[in-house]
């Protein structure tokens, strides 16, 4: 039999649900099936919690064990088998293995933490258990502690990872003041109107412009290892949005993160930036607020930007990443893209071919993406998040990869590598910082 699962504009993703288990959908068996010795497959979340007693660890087992019945991936493994991949119950389910203390006092300092989660970035998870772990870090010198979570990307995209997270582990810090949720429900997608028969005359128009722009050879564009390099920056909500405001034409959040980010990949590249045409991929979410609980796996697509190197004027660069960015989201690439690559994943052997174009180095440089965590503070076991960071794993030919995530006031972002590949990307992260200061000043001057 087959259950319905995330309707979007009447098209319905089906999962086949059988005796043995639940078939894993097309995306989710896809990502399972790129893991290899050098591509662990998982994402982290990153919560820096504020000074305090240590985490009692049997306490906050017992506290994410009551709570998985909210999820059921948490307490199911993949089955390989004959045939498709399959969720199964994961018999023997051991909370120990799933919530640890990876690493105590010998972990002090900010460059220990980075190296643990460099670390858990290259280690892959047990696919004979559930694919998430909760790994307590800390306490660091300064009374803080940290918790790494790595979740599958079969198991979740980005915005399923955080509402994983608010299910099994987050709580709203100091709930009397903060009486809501701690996110907005995301509402539905908005499409452009348009017939069918519209959308296939757009199609060459939207695959032009998304796929057929090849850009310059990428210093990225080289063969990974399994070793992994994290490094981390924070830019303020308020910041950004004053920026994106101070635009003629209203750059959104996203817009002015991009700009910054190229900014920084500008100054980091030092004068070979001038000759580089670099594309950033950047993830599209297609969840919304009408999904049931089991929609947990990818419903995402993308939209590929220019990241307009070699301009010097960051407000110009801006502008332009806006412009491509508007013009994207009005004629609806990222749904249509969507809707494309499933329609060539009924032809068999076309799916593959599709994912090899759309995955190309020259296609895209390196992937960018934001996704929204919770609008309020919240803790765990009482103690506050004081950040929230996120990491992606590079891929193949895209050795760099960078992660973003708000959380209350400020956006944490994530970047990671491969450093035997893209060295120094502590460096790069710092040229971010700056970028974005020398972007905040540029539009506080304009707005004069």
């Amino acid at each position: 039999m087959f259950r319905r699962v995330g309707p979007r504009r009447g098209v319905d993703r089906l999962t086949d649900v059988t005796d043995d288990g639940e078939f894993l959908s097309a995306d989710d068996a896809r990502i399972l099936a790129l893991e290899s010795s050098v591509l662990t497959g998982h994402t982290l979340k990153l919560m820096i919690l504020a000074p305090g007693e240590p985490l009692d660890l049997e306490a906050l087992r017992a506290s994410v064990a009551q709570r998985l019945g909210a999820e059921p991936r948490a307490l199911q493994r993949v089955e390989l088998g004959a045939g498709a991949p399959r969720w199964v119950a994961a018999e023997g389910f051991d909370i120990a293995h799933h919530v640890r203390r990876r690493a105590g006092g010998e972990c002090a300092t900010p460059e220990d933490l980075r190296r643990e989660v460099s670390e858990l970035m290259s280690e892959h998870l047990d696919r004979a258990r559930p694919l998430w772990t909760l790994d307590l870090i800390g306490p660091l010198a300064d009374g803080s502690e940290a918790i790494a979570a790595r979740m599958h990307h079969a198991m979740v995209d980005g915005i399923a990872g955080m509402r994983f997270l608010e299910a099994i582990l987050l709580d709203v810090h100091d709930a009397s003041r903060h009486d809501v949720s701690p996110r907005d429900a995301a509402p539905a997608p908005v499409y452009p109107s348009r017939s069918c028969a519209n959308e296939w005359i757009r199609l060459p128009e939207v695959v032009a412009r998304e796929l057929g722009q090849p850009g310059s050879r990428s210093p990225f564009d080289r063969p990974i290892t399994a070793a992994r390099d994290v490094a981390f920056a924070v830019a303020p909500l308020d910041g950004l949005k004053v920026i994106g405001a101070s635009r003629p034409q209203h750059a959104t959040i996203n817009d002015v993160l991009l700009a910054a980010v190229a900014g920084g990949l500008d100054a980091w590249l030092g004068a070979h930036a001038a000759h580089l045409d670099l594309r950033a991929q950047v993830p599209v979410s297609l969840h919304h607020r009408d999904e049931d609980a089991s929609a947990a796996g990818n419903h995402d697509s993308f939209i590929n930007v220019d990241l307009e190197l070699g301009t010097s004027d960051p407000l110009r660069r801006l502008d332009r990443i806006s412009a491509r960015t508007r013009a994207e989201k009005q004629a609806g690439d990222a749904s249509l893209l969507y809707d494309l690559f499933h329609a060539l994943g009924a032809i068999p052997g076309m799916d593959a071919v599709a994912h090899r174009v759309a995955d190309s180095p020259r296609e895209f440089s390196l992937a960018i993406s934001n996704v929204p965590g919770p609008r309020i503070p919240v803790a765990v076991a009482g103690r506050r998040v004081d950040r929230l960071f996120s990491s992606s794993e590079p891929g193949s030919h895209h050795a760099l990869r960078i992660a973003a995530i708000s959380h209350a006031d400020e956006i944490g972002i994530g970047f990671c590598t491969d450093p035997t590949a893209v060295p120094r990307v502590e460096a790069l992260a710092e040229a971010v910082g700056r970028a974005y200061g020398e972007l905040h000043r540029a539009a506080l001057g304009s707005a004069r």
